[in-house]
């Protein structure tokens, strides 16, 4: 298992200093990867394309570029720019998504998302492959028909014809989809007791395709807290948990909070989303049970993290991505720097 370190997004607490010294630092430990994301506000591959040209060894990821967001062509491009600035060290992590970000931010409905998903990727794979981009699909038909429009390539070569791309999923649908036509799957509250089921839809889209899982990326991105006291460090994970499981999305559609009844959760994730969306989001927060955040986070001394990254590792994870729940810059490069160190003791690192 190698690991990773999952940056987010800018916020009101962060600072793009912050977030370039920390991957800097897991660039110096030997982490394979770091990723950034997007939702409303800082963009994935601007802060990628300039961490990769202040970094040497480290693949850089998106975690997501959104789907709606962007032309298939558009996301080709710059996924190879990208790949050719950072000498072949990027990861195209996609996602749909959710319903209010897409129709209220993007102005792309969000329906059928699997079915856009699959010709989305379809398209990236011919351009970032340098063939003619020519393409009928029920989404995405290129080149526009009755029109001067011609079928192109891309105009340059970019380090590689292949570059790894990754799907964030979280329903068995989309996870089929991910181990079928993707090269990894970006995972968020993964339970090593409860992956069984979700690996489960991966194999199976695998083996639509004559494949295993055998060079297949599986990557949750996990909250990290380093402490003494498990309960005091769950207590700085409730709020982004309460976030997914009760505020993202409708009451209808909320992915993350569908997550948490399959794993067993259903009584509290529906408090928690209730008590969210009535803007009590405190008392959200505290409805998050424990024992969920504990199982789908690393909380404690080093030793007791260690211990848990043998079960992530045994439950199917390649690639743990941390994501750091800490109060500075410093108290960040010091969990990366336990992390480590928890990693050599639990004895799967790659």
């Amino acid at each position: 298992m190698r690991l990773g370190l999952s940056l987010g997004y800018q916020t009101a607490w962060s600072t793009p200093a912050d977030h370039l010294a920390l991957a800097q630092e897991a660039d110096r430990l030997g982490y394979s990867v770091v990723w950034a994301a997007e939702a409303y506000g800082s963009d994935s591959p601007s802060m990628l394309a300039w961490i990769a040209g202040q970094t040497e060894r480290i693949d850089v990821g998106s975690a997501v570029m959104q789907i709606p967001a962007r032309t298939p062509a558009a996301t080709a491009m710059t996924a190879a720019t990208i790949d050719a600035l950072s000498g072949g060290r990027f990861r195209l992590g996609l996602g749909v998504s959710g319903p209010q970000v897409s129709e209220g931010w993007h102005g792309v409905r969000f329906a059928k998302p699997l079915a856009r998903t699959r010709e989305f990727v379809d398209i990236v794979k011919l351009a970032v492959g340098r063939k003619e981009v020519a393409y009928a699909g029920e989404h995405y038909t290129l080149p526009l028909p009755g029109g001067p429009g011609k079928a192109l390539r891309l105009s340059f070569h970019p380090p590689r014809e292949h570059i790894p791309i990754y799907l964030a999923a979280v329903g068995p649908k989309n996870l089929e989809l991910a181990g079928e036509i993707a090269d990894g799957w970006l995972a968020v509250f993964y339970a090593p007791e409860f992956a069984e089921e979700q690996l489960a839809a991966v194999r199976a889209g695998r083996a639509r395709v004559g494949k295993d899982l055998a060079g297949f990326d599986v990557v949750p991105s996990v909250p990290v807290v380093v402490g003494d006291d498990v309960a005091a460090c769950a207590e700085l994970v409730r709020w982004y948990a309460a976030l997914y499981v009760g505020g993202m999305g409708s009451r209808q559609q909320n992915f993350y909070n569908q997550l948490a009844t399959r794993m067993g959760y259903g009584d509290a994730a529906r408090e928690v989303q209730d008590l969210y969306l009535a803007k009590r989001q405190r008392d959200a927060a505290a409805a998050v049970p424990l024992e969920f955040i504990d199982r789908t986070s690393l909380l404690g001394p080093k030793e007791r993290i260690a211990e848990r990254m043998r079960e992530y590792a045994a439950a199917g994870v390649t690639t743990l991505s941390v994501n750091l729940f800490v109060a500075d810059r410093d108290s960040g490069v010091q969990t990366l720097r336990t992390v480590a160190e928890a990693l050599e003791l639990a004895g799967v690192a790659e």
